[in-house]
């Protein structure tokens, strides 16, 4: 296992990001933020990029959770400042311009949680155990989930799950909307891989203008959000990417994008 808090694998464009501190379950601490930060910061960079998926190293977990043992004897100045590094890293991951994916197996806790909420869409396996637990140590939620979690499932279940502290499985978090899909943790690889294939295949400006739309249209109303996917519908057709798509598509062949 690599001694790096975050290891790295470049599919094409499609980067794979993996939380590497099994035996602490990838507990977030300031050297996970600070190397997953700086990954991000290198991403942001790329021209080239298409897609992250984020994981997990390990079996049991995704991510457990903020290192307890790293934060119990911090002052409420040091408390703040670890927070608003979580949030500005967090920040950097939602605002990638491609299609950030969590795959989510095992613990799925507070901090984890809240990561998982910062990325796009999340895919867990059959053994996942999602919450906000933090009421049961004696503070709230700090990395964003009061308030991305609202957002994700609405604020009646998000103040059930922040208030009680109460862990869900994977069904029920399907059924309220945390994640997308649930599967066997022996099949979460397999999906990875035809997601990184699915990914590579479409059309890169296109993905980036699709969720552009959505997340700056959540934030307008619905005259300003149609107004919006209008402008960067319209700026599709002036590049070289749509007129590939719509030959191939008209000559029957897979588009080279």
């Amino acid at each position: 296992m690599s001694e790096k808090p975050i290891e790295v694998v470049d599919n094409g464009g499609i980067v794979r990001l993996t939380i590497t501190r099994p035996k602490a379950l990838n507990a977030l601490n300031s050297a996970v933020l600070e190397a997953l930060e700086a990954t991000l910061l290198e991403l942001e960079a790329r021209d080239d990029l298409r897609a992250v998926l984020i994981t997990g190293a390990g079996e049991k977990a995704f991510v457990a959770g903020a290192d307890i043992a790293e934060m119990r004897d911090k002052t409420p100045e040091q408390a703040r400042a670890f927070a608003q590094k979580a949030l500005k890293t967090f920040k950097r991951l939602e605002t990638l311009p491609v299609p950030v994916v969590a795959l989510v197996n095992g613990f799925c806790l507070g901090g984890g949680c809240e990561l998982a909420l910062a990325s796009d869409w999340a895919v867990a396996s059959d053994n996942a155990v999602f919450g906000q637990p933090e009421v049961l140590l004696g503070v709230i939620p700090g990395f964003g989930g009061t308030q991305r979690l609202p957002r994700r499932v609405g604020p009646a279940m998000a103040l059930d799950l922040v208030t009680t502290g109460r862990k869900i499985d994977a069904a029920e978090a399907l059924r309220i909307g945390l994640v997308n899909q649930v599967m066997p943790q022996a099949n979460l690889e397999a999906y990875a891989e035809e997601l990184t294939k699915q990914l590579g295949g479409n059309g890169p400006e296109a993905v980036r203008n699709a969720k552009q739309a959505v997340h700056d249209g959540q934030d307008q109303d619905l005259d300003s959000a149609l107004a919006l996917e209008t402008s960067l519908f319209a700026l599709g057709f002036a590049g070289a990417e749509q007129k590939e798509g719509m030959n191939a598509f008209l000559e029957k062949r897979k588009p080279n994008f």
